[in-house]
């Protein structure tokens, strides 16, 4: 799209369209994965399919595994079958798991499903934030990729009031049912949403290029700098050049820290509740309340960052974080929770982002994409360890634990990431780095 503020009509109307549909695509994502988390206390309570507690963690983990497959293959399949249709396809998969999921008659077919809607959220996110920011031009990517993401938190904030009414009266494999409506958006995706104009003209399916671009008067990308496959494996070795990689380690690890604690905490947020007293409708305010935080820190954080630094507001946001966490192991009256709650919420979500924004600060423009990468890729380890790790204490009889253990996943984080940005030398290459800030997808 034309870098031109003054856009067209015609333009603005793609943009919308574009963003739509890809928040409508990003809310059934965060509906499914945080679905399971929300009906994990009932299954556990009812025995359901025979799942013990160690049995849950490792289940939280599948999904998040399969996020992992989903994440570090979907630009490859992108770049071979175009953004629109993998879109279609994760839309598909993840609904087709649920389906699974609510039709399974023990763990190992109930795990299968899990595991699958994780390769389809996991492959859906990156896709859906590469969209949006190939048709957001004008200074306003930034802004674009943190309005989509609020469709992630959104998504949890349903599967809280999904669990809510239907769960209970109904039985928890219902919840899983309302993760399948999402098939009957796919159509709709399939006819409506663009392909990616930087993929077509990549392609060399120029006329196609031009007759969308024409249609909607805008500018086609310049693809003439786009990266090798052996560009890009010179650029991940450029992060272990010289001094590099003692940074590029300590990021990878705040991130595994950071991924941890995000998933950790939804997984096992409802369950841990219920465990520390409160009801079941109180356990899922707080997936109402915590994600509610999440989509007002992913739209501070970006001016927290600008003004005072991406690897001090990392820094801080994690301490913060694991004392809002640590505090919800303490019995406190019920407002005070609530409040706890949604500031843990502010902040958790967004001390991720963070860690991306400060290594697209520090790394050179032509190493950016992989820097923030392969630091996403490696915190993904990190969100296939936090639902084991949960699930393993509670199995232990040592579930007070839990909101500990995520605290000092959250003090670990703040002090790799305080140490990187106290090693790193010079001054980042363009300032501008500082709109980039990624999602914790």
């Amino acid at each position: 799209m034309s870098s031109s503020p003054a856009l067209s009509a015609r333009a603005r109307r793609l943009a919308l369209l574009v963003v739509g549909l890809c928040w409508l695509a990003v809310l059934f994502d965060g509906l499914d994965m945080f679905i399971y988390g929300s009906v994990l206390p009932h299954m556990l309570e009812t025995k359901a399919l025979g799942i013990t507690p160690g049995q849950a963690g490792d289940l939280g983990s599948y999904a998040t595994f399969g996020m992992l497959i989903g994440a570090l293959t979907a630009g490859t399949i992108a770049d071979r079958i175009g953004r629109k249709k993998l879109m279609v396809g994760c839309v598909t998969l993840f609904s087709l798991a649920s389906a699974l999921c609510a039709v399974s008659g023990g763990v190992a077919v109930f795990g299968l499903g899990r595991t699958l809607a994780g390769v389809g959220l996991g492959g859906l996110l990156p896709t859906a934030i590469s969209m949006v920011s190939d048709y957001a031009r004008g200074g306003r990517a930034a802004l674009t990729v943190g309005v989509l993401m609020t469709a992630h938190h959104a998504g949890g904030i349903l599967s809280a009031y999904v669990a809510k009414w239907l769960v209970e009266p109904v039985g928890w494999r219902s919840a899983f049912w309302v993760c399948v409506v999402p098939l009957l958006f796919v159509p709709v995706l399939a006819k409506m949403l663009p392909e990616s104009l930087s993929f077509l003209v990549a392609k060399g399916r120029t006329e196609e290029a031009r007759a969308l671009a024409g249609r909607y008067e805008v500018e086609l990308p310049d693809t003439t700098g786009r990266k090798t496959a052996t560009d890009r494996w010179d650029a991940l070795r450029g992060l272990f050049r010289g001094g590099a990689w003692s940074q590029t380690l300590l990021y990878w690890l705040a991130s595994f820290g950071g991924l941890l604690l995000v998933y950790g905490v939804a997984t096992w947020l409802p369950t841990l509740m219920r465990g520390e007293g409160y009801n079941l409708g109180s356990a899922l305010t707080f997936v109402v309340l915590f994600n509610l935080g999440g989509i007002v820190g992913m739209l501070i954080a970006g001016r927290a960052a600008d003004r005072f630094g991406a690897p001090r507001i990392s820094a801080i946001w994690f301490a913060l974080t694991a004392v809002g966490v640590f505090l919800l192991s303490v019995r406190m009256p019920l407002g005070v929770t609530f409040l706890v709650v949604f500031l843990t919420g502010v902040f958790l979500n967004s001390a991720q982002t963070m860690i991306y924004a400060t290594v697209s600060l520090r790394a050179t423009p032509d190493s950016r994409a992989t820097a923030v990468g392969w630091t996403s890729g490696m915190g993904r380890f990190g969100a296939v360890f936090g639902p084991w790790l949960g699930g393993q204490l509670l199995a232990e009889g040592h579930g007070d634990w839990g909101f500990t253990a995520f605290a000092l996943a959250g003090v670990s984080s703040m002090v790799f990431i305080g140490i990187a940005a106290l090693r790193a030398t010079g001054r980042p290459a363009d300032d501008k780095a500082r709109q980039e800030l990624v999602t914790t997808g």
